[in-house]
């Protein structure tokens, strides 16, 4: 072979191909062990996890109040934020050391981009959700106001309850395309439309897992709150090994 001629043959190791986002079915009952996972990590480390249940919460309460353009950064810095949630989890789950606040932050120094698209993306599908329901639900109350009779009342509130659960619904599938969206681009380096695309079809598959894990975190999420909202700094973390855990469980091979 001359020296001109370029050499075909293939380094080894072979780099592995790229994760096409494949996931699998789980039992209705594992939306159970994902919280009991979440759990269990949170009691064997509670001091760092507290405070970086505490940090997240304030960072994020911080700059949402933040004038005009709190809305935009809050949404925006999520997902980097819920990134680097997930990277403390990896760190404990994996056995190298105790979640670490700089964890928090990980996300910032990689697929920083990519995680703020998903920002975006989540941004304009919550403007959306919430353009829907005051058209409904402002139609309804121009509709009742002009009417000004008891029956008009009837139908502005009729309106606004049907605005509000279509926003709900409307929700579920934006939740189901963020859910793993962030694992997905930080520790799979999928590209953002197409994390969102294998989170919703494998929220779609898991439904009854997923029924589960949501009936019973919207109830611990009820207790959270009641003492002054400070049950939020033991379910935070409880919440984001659980996510990790279901990422784990539903793309074996991530």
């Amino acid at each position: 072979m001359s020296a001109d001629t370029p050499d075909s043959t293939p380094a080894f190791p072979m780099a592995p191909p790229p994760f096409d986002g494949d996931s699998r079915v789980v039992p209705a009952g594992a939306g159970i062990e994902w919280l009991r996972f979440g759990w269990n990590l949170f009691l064997a480390a509670p001091g760092p996890w507290l405070v970086l249940a505490l940090v997240f919460l304030v960072l994020t309460l911080a700059v949402a109040m933040v004038p005009v353009l709190g809305a935009l950064a809050s949404h925006l810095m999520l997902p980097l934020l819920v990134a680097g949630a997930l990277q403390a989890v990896r760190r404990q789950e994996e056995g190298n050391d105790k979640a670490e606040l700089g964890d928090l932050f990980a996300g910032f120094s990689r697929e920083t981009t990519n995680l703020i698209l998903l920002g975006l993306f989540y941004m304009l599908g919550w403007f959306a959700i919430l353009a829907v329901g005051m058209i409904i639900g402002g139609g309804s109350l121009m509709g009742g106001a002009a009417a000004g009779s008891a029956s008009g009342l009837g139908v502005a509130i009729a309106g606004v309850l049907l605005a509000i659960l279509i926003s709900l619904a409307l929700a579920v599938p934006l939740f189901m395309a963020f859910w793993f969206a962030p694992a997905l681009v930080y520790f799979n380096h999928m590209a953002p439309v197409a994390a969102l695309k294998a989170s919703f079809q494998a929220c779609l598959k898991n439904f009854l897992a997923f029924t589960v894990f949501g009936l019973i975190l919207g109830i611990l999420f009820f207790i959270a709150a009641l003492p002054m909202g400070l049950g939020f700094l033991v379910l935070l973390p409880v919440s984001f090994a659980g996510i990790y855990a279901s990422y784990r469980d539903i793309f074996p091979s991530a």
